[in-house]
């Protein structure tokens, strides 16, 4: 997501990942939230305290969504994809849209805004192109995935092995393997189960000797259209080309193979990992009247995309609700007591880079420096309401927060939370965060696609999430007591 890291540490990233995915995709809510609801027994007069903060909600929402400042996050949001396109992690595209948004938040006037370094890969993809050369010729769009090497020059002309499933491919010897192209149809299942195929594919056929690897795009719906995504090579094995191709020619891919017919696949790729760069995190805050450099409540979402579509909802809509939540709270004079600070991560794409080069810089006192955390990387639609990890007594109070949001019908609480991939560094450790939740049925259509556009982004969807942003993280931030937290050593499972 999120240079290069070794492949050790992308893999442990990886792994994090499929944990967070999975619970994304399975649509996972611990049982025992409701009752831990039930069980709440927060003191009356905090209770009485947060509920008092519904005119405020209600005059941020009404701004938001109805007045001023309707349709201002969409223009910005189309004026960042409409200048910079893709913006991969290494590329100059990123980089010129960095400086573009600390000039921007600058012009909101934030504040101190200014940027912080984190080390990104600088994967470049060449020339792609594979055709089914027997039974019969086909073009097969495919996309390769991130880190991928490129096929020796002319490509690989190899016969083709389809399975469904590693389990069916664990029955392979591997003279059956060597020297062919291992083609993955596995079901969708959602994202978190379908995703290790991606992520884990080009290792799986390596070890016993294919030369190339191809997945089914990791998606519930195409139009003949690939998706890519990030793959880690385990250490052990030898690094082969890899790509997701589209549904419908995986699915015929398979079936023709099933029925004993030899099919067989030229690939040509000419992706490459090149030396890392220096790619930045982007920051502007709106300081607290009482707590400026403690106690900060972060929102965030990232600002790096894959190179194929313009990365309007993975993650452009995050990225600019969290910026224009403050942007908008400073216009309307409301000043919490807490330093509200929008994170715009780079690297996310690449294994949550930005976000674990952030933690490094700021663990010396972190249980000081931060009181909660915000991110919105799981699309920007129609708000439903917000998610949570954290302790009991922070769930307690966040409850309480999320009952105010309902101005956006956006009321809907869930533990734990699936939508915050760059603050899993703080939230995995007992830091309290939450992301958004919100109707993104139809997210996984457009995922790491050309698909991901602005014709995927509502305005009117897109003001309420900025109002449903802006109001909770106001509240949270100007709360007369702190987010409970029981913060483990910050030498966390990541760091690896």
């Amino acid at each position: 997501m999120r240079i290069p890291l070794s492949c050790r540490v992308v893999g442990v990233v990886v792994s994090l990942l499929f944990t967070y995915c999975g619970r994304l995709s399975a649509g996972v809510i611990d049982n025992h939230v409701d009752q831990l609801g039930a069980d709440c027994q927060l003191p009356d007069a905090l209770v009485q305290e947060i509920k008092g903060y519904q005119p405020i909600v209600n005059k941020i929402v009404g701004r938001i969504v109805d007045g001023e400042f309707a349709g201002k996050t969409w223009d910005s949001l189309a004026e960042l994809v409409d200048t910079f396109g893709a913006r991969l992690a290494g590329s100059e595209q990123l980089e010129k849209a960095i400086d573009w948004a600390v000039g921007k938040l600058k012009e909101d006037g934030l504040e101190n805004v200014h940027t912080e370094e984190a080390q990104v890969p600088h994967w470049v993809r060449g020339y792609e192109n594979a055709q089914l050369v027997a039974p019969f010729k086909k073009n097969l769009p495919l996309l390769g995935l991130g880190y991928t090497v490129g096929t020796p020059r002319g490509g690989i002309i190899a016969d083709v092995i389809a399975v469904e499933s590693f389990k069916e491919f664990e029955k392979l010897a591997p003279e059956q393997v060597k020297g062919k192209i291992v083609v993955f149809v596995p079901k969708w299942e959602g994202y978190g189960k379908t995703v290790v195929y991606r992520s884990k594919g080009a290792s799986v056929a390596a070890r016993k000797g294919a030369v190339a690897s191809l997945i089914r795009s990791v998606t519930p719906f195409s139009i003949g259209s690939p998706h890519t995504g990030m793959q880690s090579y385990d250490d052990d094995v030898k690094k082969i080309p890899t790509a997701c191709i589209t549904v419908e020619d995986a699915e015929m891919i398979l079936r023709k193979y099933r029925k004993g017919e030899t099919l067989t696949i030229h690939l040509e790729m000419e992706d490459r990992n090149m030396e890392p760069v220096m790619s930045r995190n982007t920051i502007g805050e709106l300081v607290g009247t009482t707590y400026t450099n403690t106690s900060v409540v972060v929102v965030s979402g990232h600002l790096d995309s894959w190179d194929v579509g313009v990365g309007a909802m993975d993650d452009g809509g995050g990225a600019l609700i969290s910026w224009k939540a403050l942007t908008f709270l400073k216009a309307m004079g409301l000043r919490p007591r807490r330093t509200i600070r929008a994170i715009l991560w780079t690297g996310e794409e690449f294994g949550l880079l930005g976000g674990k080069a952030y933690k490094e810089a700021h663990m010396e006192n972190e249980k000081k420096e931060f009181n909660f955390f915000f991110e919105s990387d799981i699309g920007t639609f129609e708000p439903k309401g917000l998610d949570f990890s954290g302790n009991k007594e922070a769930e307690c109070i966040f409850r309480e927060v999320v009952k105010l949001m309902s101005p956006l019908n956006a009321t809907e609480f869930q533990t734990p939370t699936d939508g915050g991939p760059d603050v899993t560094h703080w939230t995995s450790r007992g830091f309290p965060g939450a992301s958004l939740i919100n109707k993104n049925e139809k997210y996984f259509w457009f995922h790491h696609s050309n698909g991901d556009s602005m014709a995927v982004e509502d305005p009117k969807n897109l003001d309420k999430c900025a109002a449903l942003w802006a109001a909770a993280a106001y509240v949270v931030a100007d709360l007369s007591v702190a987010m409970p937290k029981d913060v483990t050593d910050p030498i966390s499972h990541l760091d690896l």
